[in-house]
């Protein structure tokens, strides 16, 4: 099909080259081989007088014009599909995409089951991909185009808008039987004397619970770390150590776990968890989708124990 000499098949791979930033990936997702995909790109060039795709690396990075065009063309690809499949139009744009998000060991336990079942029941030919995050997500442009979300702590990154997804706050856990847990308190003293075990994080500054005690002049004695928050309540069980985890993750190990939830003796210490997408996901219909999905699951989660304008659940373990 050609309007006004121009091959209209270009504006799908056009389309792909832009999204997957990628000739291999966008062939894989068309069904096409690389060469086809590289000599369709040729062709993309000499119409834009633009190389569109450079390579940097081991990969691309989009020229200015490449990256200002994505919006009208997706906007297009739309239009076209709803001028030839009018009774699809106002179906949702997901069919049978396959989504990648790659959370924290938080947001994995507390969103991952509810937002399967929420994907399946509303998309049920969608499918995800369920990754845990690494430490190097998020740190530019590259580490986010090969997932369509990452959720995780608030932290500063080069790439994308972070959006606030959930808050929660952090609490620690003891095993019932530690020498120094009293009618289930622990005193800043306790908290400053016995032994942590902690998640480790990308800089000292990034721990909300390190950071709640150096301001009261209290040093953790960490003595174990950890990739992530969930393994924690059960490393302390049948020990001495206390560690602090979220609150919604710690309710929901703590039975497994066999420890106790104790307030923290300083007041809330709040953790945010946000949602990051490269740039060029921006616009992407079933990427919008997908982005509200979370949102909606994240808003339905139920309330912690001292967030500003939330009531406590029935009860504190």
């Amino acid at each position: 099909m050609a309007l006004g000499g121009i091959d209209l098949n270009l504006l799908i791979i056009l389309e792909a080259l832009l999204e997957e930033g990628n000739v291999t990936r966008a062939g894989v997702r068309l069904g096409m081989p690389q060469p086809a995909v590289s000599n369709a790109l040729a062709r993309l060039r000499r119409h834009y007088r633009d190389e569109l795709l450079l390579r940097s690396g081991n990969g691309y990075d989009l020229t200015p014009l490449a990256r200002s065009l994505l919006p009208s063309v997706q906007e297009s690809t739309r239009l076209i599909g709803q001028t030839f499949f009018p009774r699809q139009a106002g179906q949702r744009p997901v069919g049978d995409r396959m989504f990648t998000i790659c959370l924290s060991d938080y947001s994995m336990t507390v969103l991952g089951e509810p937002l399967l079942r929420r994907v399946h029941d509303l998309a049920p030919d969608a499918s995800i991909q369920l990754r845990l995050a690494t430490r190097e997500l998020g740190d530019g442009d590259r580490g986010l185009l090969g997932y369509d979300l990452l959720i995780g702590p608030m932290r500063p990154v080069s790439a994308g808008q972070p959006e606030v997804i959930m808050q929660d706050r952090l609490v620690y856990v003891a095993d019932p039987a530690n020498p120094r847990l009293r009618d289930g308190r622990l005193t800043a003293e306790d908290v400053a004397a016995l032994p942590h075990a902690a998640a480790r994080f990308p800089d000292p500054g990034s721990d909300p619970a390190a950071m709640a005690l150096l301001r009261r002049g209290i040093a953790a004695n960490v003595v174990l770390t950890t990739g992530g928050w969930l393994p924690l309540p059960f490393l302390v069980a049948g020990t001495d150590l206390v560690a602090a985890v979220p609150e919604r993750l710690a309710r929901r190990t703590v039975a497994a776990a066999g420890v106790t939830i104790v307030e923290p003796p300083f007041g809330m210490i709040e953790l945010v968890e946000a949602a990051w997408w490269h740039p060029l996901h921006t616009t992407d219909p079933a990427l919008t989708w997908l982005r509200g999905i979370v949102a909606e699951i994240a808003a339905s989660l139920p309330p912690v124990l001292s967030l500003p304008g939330q009531r406590p659940p029935g009860g504190v373990t």
